[in-house]
Order: structure tokens, then sequence, then C-alpha cells
């Protein structure tokens, strides 16, 4: 966990308008993400950019982790954040069922398609983050789920574990309820010696230096260490991939509700959409082009997701996944 405190180098009374509605530019905003470090401060210093007034304090890490304090601080009356940031659709949709979240009506989302924000437009999705299959080159190149529980593959397994990413969460509800795979499947990687570790960075580390053949991982950051030298690549099973939207909302409890605007204003920019392509993510804007390396977002294969039963299903599936790999 990080806590980091970009101040503002100038104060700035400015207001822009943004389809009718006014957003100030000042003060100070709390933003709790489960981005990356690197990431989270690259995407706040472009904000900052353009928001020179506004000052940005950061509280960074997996997404349940994340969670976890921000329950914490809603049972103690002093819920700290203005902006969540985090990996996936259905965190936002059980804090929008308690109510805690700020709808953004004025946002401009001519650019995206319905099924990347909430209806009732209190999320908004920012990118397509896809898990798939990590690979080191040294290895056969696997072209489905099950190869992963291959005898082949004995003890070269590594994921992410649900009980840290909100990617791995969604992933787990997923594919425990697909056909022909579901928790038989989980049990087979169980029993072929596949490892769960706390996050995605975890699991690019030991595929690239060879420590363990195949990862299951978002798949910029295979993309990245490929791109980089890593003798590694990347694969979309042939079932299809699991998929995130890393959504930001405003908390209704925000103190500072439109500079928060301003931030969700700007990631969902064509500024703010180029910025996510750089960084190496699929963008949602569907005037803004893949990074190098990356399939347009119509061709990659999304296997379906209910968000209800997975919200319904988490607490009982984080339990079962840790009988079979640990805590």
């Amino acid at each position: 966990m990080t806590s980091i405190i970009l101040r503002a180098m100038a104060a700035c009374g400015l207001a822009f308008a943004l389809s009718g509605a006014a957003v100030a530019q000042s003060g100070k905003i709390t933003l709790y993400t489960s981005q990356p470090d690197k990431i989270a401060a690259e995407t706040v210093a472009a904000f900052r950019a353009k928001h020179p007034g506004v000052e940005v304090d950061i509280f960074r890490s997996g997404t349940t982790e994340v969670m976890n304090k921000l329950q914490a601080e809603f049972a103690a009356g002093d819920p700290r954040p203005d902006l969540l940031f985090v990996a996936d659709a259905v965190t936002m949709e059980a804090l929008k069922a308690q109510d805690r979240l700020l709808a953004f009506p004025e946002a401009d989302l001519a650019a995206y398609p319905a099924a990347a924000y909430d209806r009732d437009r209190t999320y908004f999705g920012t990118k397509l983050i896809t898990t798939g299959i990590m690979y080191n080159t040294g290895a056969k190149k696997p072209t489905s789920w099950k190869d992963l529980a291959d005898p082949a593959a004995k003890g070269q397994v590594i994921m992410p574990s649900p009980l840290y990413s909100g990617a791995a969460a969604i992933h787990m509800g997923a594919l425990t309820a697909a056909p022909g795979l579901g928790w038989d499947y989980y049990k087979a990687l169980s029993q072929n010696g596949a490892v769960a570790v706390q996050g995605n960075g975890a699991v690019a580390n030991a595929v690239r230096r060879g420590e363990k053949m195949y990862g299951v991982i978002v798949e910029f950051m295979a993309i990245d260490a490929k791109a980089k030298g890593s003798p590694v690549d990347f694969v979309f099973p042939a079932e299809g991939v699991t998929a995130v939207t890393e959504p930001v909302a405003i908390l209704r409890s925000a103190k500072n509700p439109a500079a928060a605007k301003a931030f969700v204003a700007f990631l969902l920019s064509k500024d703010g959409q180029q910025l996510a392509a750089r960084q190496g993510f699929l963008p949602g804007h569907k005037e803004v082009d893949p990074p190098a390396g990356f399939p347009k977002t119509s061709d990659v294969k999304i296997m379906p997701i209910d968000i209800k039963a997975v919200i319904e299903t988490d607490a009982a599936n984080k339990r079962r996944f840790t009988e079979l790999f640990g805590g």
C-alpha cells in the first residue's frame, strides 16, 4: 500500500463548462485506486497538467484492500475519498446498491457504447482490461484455459488471487460459471500444482524469469513485458477472455464533487484515453486507436458474466478458492 500526495503548484480559480455543467478546477480531491503506482502517478500528473489548481491525494492498493479500507471508513462514518478508480464494475454495482455513488449525468459519453457505463451514470468504464494466459516462450504455447490443468503444465501455473485482485475476482466468477469449466476446473488447477499470489505483477515476474511457464494475467502486463524483450507471449484462449473496464466513480460523500467531476471528465476525454493507450491499455473511446501489439476491441472474444450473480456469490467463491489455494 502506498500513499502519494501530489500538491498543487499554483492556485487556479477558473472553471470550465462540460455539457452545460460548470466544473471547478481548484481544491483537493482524494482518490482511492487499484492502478499500479506508476500508472496512477502518470494519470494524476496528466490530469494536473490540465487542472494545476487541484491537489490530488492518492491511496493505492489492490481492489479488495481498497474496498476493505473504504468499508471500514463507511462503518466509522468518515469515508475519505472523493473518487474510486478500481478494476471492476462488480465493485461499483455493490456500492451503487448501497447508495454510495454520486450520479454525473452531464458526463460526455458520445464516444462510448452504452455497455461501457452505468445507465444511471454513477460509474464509467475507462478502458478494457482482459485476462488471458501469459507463457514463457520456452514452453509449449497454450490455446485453451484447460491447457493449464494438463499434466504437461504440472507445477508451472501461477495466477493472481481473487482475495486481492478485482480482475482476478471477476475472472473467477466468470470461469466458475462457464459451461465446461466451473469449479471442477479450479479443482483441476489445484491438483495440478497451480499457485496463487497476491497480484498480477508477481505473476508477470515469475513467468518472465522462467520460474513458472504459465501465468493467468491481465493482458497489458504480458504485452508490455514482451515489448521490453522478456521471453514471453500472451494468448487469448479459445473459450474467450474475461474482462474488466476499470471504472471510475464519484462518491456521494465526496467533499469536492466539482473537482472530482473534472477528474472523471479527463479520464473519459480523448486526451485521457490517448494517455491510457500510451500506458498500454485498450481504450474505451471509439476514436482512440489501441496500442501496438493489441487487437482491436471488436476482435476480442469476451466471456459472459452475470454481475448480479458475482456479487451474490463473491464471499462464498472466495472461501472456496481459499480452500483450494490458501489465503
